[in-house]
């Protein structure tokens, strides 16, 4: 692939948000069943509203190459980091020339592999204070190729309080990565417990 990282290998353990832990859970117990990806409409994680503004869904062309993704979402926290909406446009010209050969990688691994991404960057928001970027990539497919990820983001600072607001294009620095991985060890769920059912994912 373009812009080829090296990525280690990991199990559900290394993602540090509770939250996106739950999303991956699901995932996983979708996964489980026929140790292949599961469909966007089977996915159905307790608590969606309140990730939300958290997710970022994306279809996905890979009869392209590299693979093209579109935004599907908008008004969520990403826009905000990155100053403006990306509903509609693709991933890689909306990231453009600074950001996609760090970013878009990622996400072409998940594509490859049919696994689930997880990374950690560091940022300096616009007063310099040190903010961990947590990203996780969740595939999707209707039985072949991978048609959709849904993206999980987090921002965190141990300094607590930081700005969000044009967090990823506010300085001259860019993110620097601190891990790396996809997951690809202990693919399921250990607790038990029933794929919760509801309305299928909507995204505004």
């Amino acid at each position: 692939m373009k812009f080829a990282l090296e990525f280690e290998s990991a199990g559900p353990s290394v993602v540090k948000s509770i939250k996106q832990r739950d999303l991956l859970n699901t995932w996983l117990r979708l996964y489980a069943r026929n140790q292949s990806i599961p469909r966007l409409s089977e996915y159905q994680p307790e608590r969606i509203e309140d990730e939300r503004p958290d997710l970022v869904l994306y279809t996905v062309d890979t009869l392209t190459h590299p693979p093209r993704l579109t935004i599907q979402s908008n008004g969520t926290r990403m826009s905000t980091a990155y100053g403006n909406t990306g509903k509609g446009r693709y991933l890689d010209e909306y990231l453009g020339a600074r950001l996609a050969p760090i970013v878009m990688p990622v996400y072409y691994e998940c594509i490859a592999r049919r696994l689930p991404a997880y990374t950690i960057a560091n940022i300096d928001d616009l007063y310099g204070r040190i903010v961990a970027y947590e990203r996780m990539l969740l595939p999707f497919s209707d039985g072949g190729s991978v048609t959709h990820i849904i993206a999980s983001l987090k921002t965190i600072s141990e300094d607590g309080g930081f700005e969000i607001k044009n967090l990823l294009r506010g300085n001259d620095k860019l993110p620097v990565p601190k891990l790396r991985t996809i997951i690809d060890r202990d693919l399921f769920h250990r607790a038990p417990g029933r794929i919760p059912s509801g309305d299928e994912l909507e995204f505004g």
